[in-house]
């Protein structure tokens, strides 16, 4: 009897191990498969590491990319083909931010029931982009470098992302040695950082509110400049007295050079790291650019960096998502390059007050600085920014948000060395976001 036992424990014990290890091969394959199917040495769906057969699509199903038998085909317009690059990826796999790329798996054609059984015709990956929306913006941008992007601030989805220099992926030169293409395989939306200049302000607006009583009833004087012992902070015209309201619609600096020294250098800095503008971010997998706040003890430094000069770095990516979380009363969607078809899971950044505070002050710049003529039947936000780059031109910004129908749109213009962020900037945004309220819902 003894023995009987002692075997019965022991299958007992067998079927335990054998049911465990059944258990965790299943939660492999459901987390990893599609990576092991997907690997690029799997000849089933890889020539050469080369897909066989994939497409990727924009958002209303024209086909920006097509393989068949390792063949690449992109779309027959090549203004299209050259405006969506960094979103479908080149033949080659330099660049790394695009569909070839990061939904590698997804265009393999894998699933988790049939495995790589029905994969002969690859898989399609539909991109929340829209072909003509892109198409327009690469235009407004005119050869300029910079970037583009809109966002849905409901879905998460990524309407437009354009970045330029860019290249026919069908007809690539021969050279890109030429200064023209410096970059050209970087994606300028989600990889880069750069100067802020004022747009930086909505970040010290926010942690202002936060930390200043009665904000909102303050005056500060400004004469074109302000001092701080021998160095002295400049700003762009003579304001008289401002209040917050007309501080960001001038884009005064004197005014936020004081906001920022009172607001204090941790402050701000605490502020921008909970904004997300200091790490990278995540969409889809891909690692945005970290932007930068150094803070520092002195005075000058604190109003320079309060007005997005010194040290301040931001990626568009890191902008966009705050002005979608404002426009969200606070909450940032989480951003996709995928067609979606709900509302994204959304992160809370500012407190829903803050983030009315800043939208009626955005608001109010429209009106009373940039003019909302160019925007027929949108209610605009927005903040311009001229980020200055010593000896070279400054770079143009033009971010904000607008709502139409209850449907809400934020933007991010990013136009390097261009000159002035409301003349240049601005001009791109008032050419683009009209144009997305009429595409594809």
């Amino acid at each position: 009897m003894t023995k009987i036992k002692r075997r019965a424990a022991s299958v007992l014990v067998l079927i335990f191990l054998l049911l465990a290890g059944l258990g965790f091969f299943v939660y492999r394959y459901f987390e990893y498969g599609e990576q092991w199917a997907s690997f690029s040495a799997n000849q089933t769906i890889y020539d050469g590491g080369k897909l066989r057969n994939a497409a990727v699509t924009d958002r209303s199903g024209t086909v920006l990319l097509r393989i068949r038998d390792t063949e690449y085909r992109y779309a027959s317009d090549s203004e299209l083909r050259i405006s969506t690059l960094h979103a479908v990826g080149d033949r080659y796999g330099n660049i790394g931010t695009g569909a070839l790329t990061v939904f590698r798996s997804m265009l393999s054609g894998y699933d988790p029931v049939s495995g790589l059984y029905e994969a002969d015709e690859g898989g399609t990956v539909a991109l929340s982009i829209s072909a003509d929306l892109n198409r327009l913006a690469y235009r407004a941008l005119n050869g300029r470098k910079g970037t583009v992007a809109v966002c849905d601030c409901d879905t998460g989805e990524i309407l437009c992302m354009v970045s330029n220099p860019a290249f026919d992926p069908e007809n690539p030169p021969e050279s890109l040695d030429d200064p023209a293409y410096e970059g050209v395989y970087l994606n300028r939306f989600l990889s880069a950082s750069y100067t802020p200049g004022s747009v930086y302000k909505l970040v010290t607006a926010a942690a202002a509110l936060e930390t200043i009583p009665g904000l909102e009833s303050r005056t500060w004087d400004c004469s074109g400049s302000v001092a701080y012992g021998i160095d002295t902070v400049t700003c762009m015209g003579v304001h008289g007295t401002v209040d917050l309201k007309s501080a960001m619609a001038y884009s005064c600096n004197s005014a936020f050079a004081q906001i920022s020294v009172e607001v204090g250098s941790r402050k701000l800095e605490q502020t921008a790291s909970a904004l997300g503008l200091t790490s990278p971010q995540t969409i889809d997998g891909v690692s945005t650019a970290s932007g930068a706040f150094h803070p520092s003890a002195e005075e000058v430094e604190t109003a320079w960096s309060g007005i997005g000069q010194y040290e301040d770095l931001v990626c568009p990516a890191g902008m966009l998502r705050l002005c979608a979380a404002i426009a969200n009363g606070g909450e940032a969607p989480a951003l996709t390059m995928l067609r979606s078809s709900g509302q994204a899971a959304r992160t809370r950044i500012l407190k829903q007050d803050t983030a009315g505070a800043l939208a009626e002050l955005m608001h109010n710049n429209v009106v009373s600085a940039y003019g909302a003529d160019g925007y027929p039947g949108i209610t605009m936000y927005a903040k311009s920014g001229t980020a200055e780059q010593g000896d070279s031109d400054p770079h143009a910004w033009f971010v904000g948000f607008g709502e139409k129908d209850g449907r809400r749109l934020a933007f991010v213009v990013l136009v390097e060395n261009g000159g002035y962020g409301s003349s240049v900037a601005g001009s791109i945004a008032q050419q683009v976001l009209p144009a997305a309220f009429g595409s594809s819902d």
